[in-house]
């Protein structure tokens, strides 16, 4: 059984990281060696971040935990990182590899002739990065353009924080969506719920809050008629009928009826929900469920009027070598548990 961590109070830590133990870029969760304020020793620090380097200055939010396994670690909720300002940590910034077409060796050779400059010379003056022995045109277009992209993505992540979004999340985001998560946040927070495994509409609908975006607009209720339809899911509906719906929706959003009815409109012209009748009850159904369930009535359906995969038996022709008793007869023995037995196992 894996040991379970112990928790105490949270607090904020800031300090310099010196190295990353592991980052995994995929989901952004990373281990880190860090020199913080306040401690003698390195200190492991573990959370989640789109990208990450040694000689970074992070400040992260959390709390200290003991793992039985691996000791005592800060676990960060909110981690943000911000580019070095130290000699020592710009040239382990631009060391780690982090910055495309720099290694130890440049990086030594790029402190050594701008200082604490390097960066403003990256970002405003690319040209003077030729005047540093080995770098010619390419491997200086290499560097600003890898350098634009780490701006990007710090950019983004201060976006998110700022409105709200814990790291872990911020991180999924920005893998979804890439440069255009800022916009997409912006224009329609609403469709982090819709496409972003582990953002449902409440925290979806935190993020707009926080945005300015009023509780009547439209691309709420939108949203809030695919969160009315998940919620009865959870109760193992796979739809609901049109007036049950209705006042779900208007209860969960704080919104008129009226403003439910229009923007189910626009959610079944634009094929997010489905309208059918179940008997004579119109519903409306998620899309995904309803051809879930269409796809299950039609192999029903299939199966119940197709061939079946064994010959006709006669239950009145006696069993080979016996004298007696129906084909289907089998000595006590041999006899299958249940009827289903009989069937074949694709089915």
């Amino acid at each position: 059984m894996k040991p379970q961590p112990e928790s105490s109070t949270q607090e904020v830590l800031a300090g310099l990281v010196e190295r990353v133990t592991f980052h995994n870029a995929e989901n952004g969760f990373c281990v880190l060696r860090a020199k913080a304020r306040g401690h003698r020793d390195l200190v492991t620090i573990v959370g989640h971040a789109a990208t990450i380097s040694a000689g970074e200055w992070i400040t992260a939010s959390g709390e200290w935990i003991n793992d039985r396994t691996h000791g005592q670690q800060f676990k960060a909720r909110f981690l943000k990182t911000s580019a070095p300002t130290s000699i020592d940590g710009i040239e382990k910034y631009l060391g780690s590899g982090m910055i495309l077409g720099i290694g130890p060796v440049y990086a030594k050779k790029l402190v050594g002739a701008f200082r604490e400059k390097v960066f403003d010379v990256i970002e405003a003056e690319p040209d003077r990065l030729r005047e540093v022995t080995g770098i010619g045109p390419v491997r200086a277009r290499r560097i600003t353009d890898a350098w634009a992209e780490q701006k990007v993505v710090r950019e983004i992540m201060v976006f998110l924080h700022e409105h709200g979004v814990g790291t872990a999340r911020a991180v999924r985001i920005y893998k979804t969506y890439g440069a255009d998560a800022v916009q997409v946040m912006t224009e329609n927070p609403y469709r982090l719920a819709r496409d972003i495994r582990g953002i449902g509409f409440k925290t979806a609908d935190a993020i707009a809050m926080r945005l300015g975006i009023e509780k009547t607009a439209l691309i709420r209720v939108r949203a809030g008629i695919s969160f009315a339809l998940t919620e009865a899911m959870d109760e193992g509906h796979c739809g609901l009928p049109t007036d049950q719906l209705i006042p779900l929706a208007g209860e969960l959003l704080e919104v008129p009826p009226e403003l439910i009815r229009t923007a189910l409109g626009l959610e079944l012209s634009e094929g997010t929900v489905i309208a059918d009748r179940v008997g004579d009850t119109p519903c409306v159904f998620l899309a995904g469920l309803y051809r879930a369930e269409r796809g299950i009535a039609d192999r029903l359906m299939r199966l119940t009027n197709g061939r079946l995969p064994w010959p006709w038996i006669d239950l009145t022709r006696p069993c080979p070598g016996s004298s007696s008793g129906p084909a289907w007869s089998l000595p006590t023995a041999k006899r299958p548990r249940s009827a289903w037995h009989w069937f074949p196992r694709s089915w």
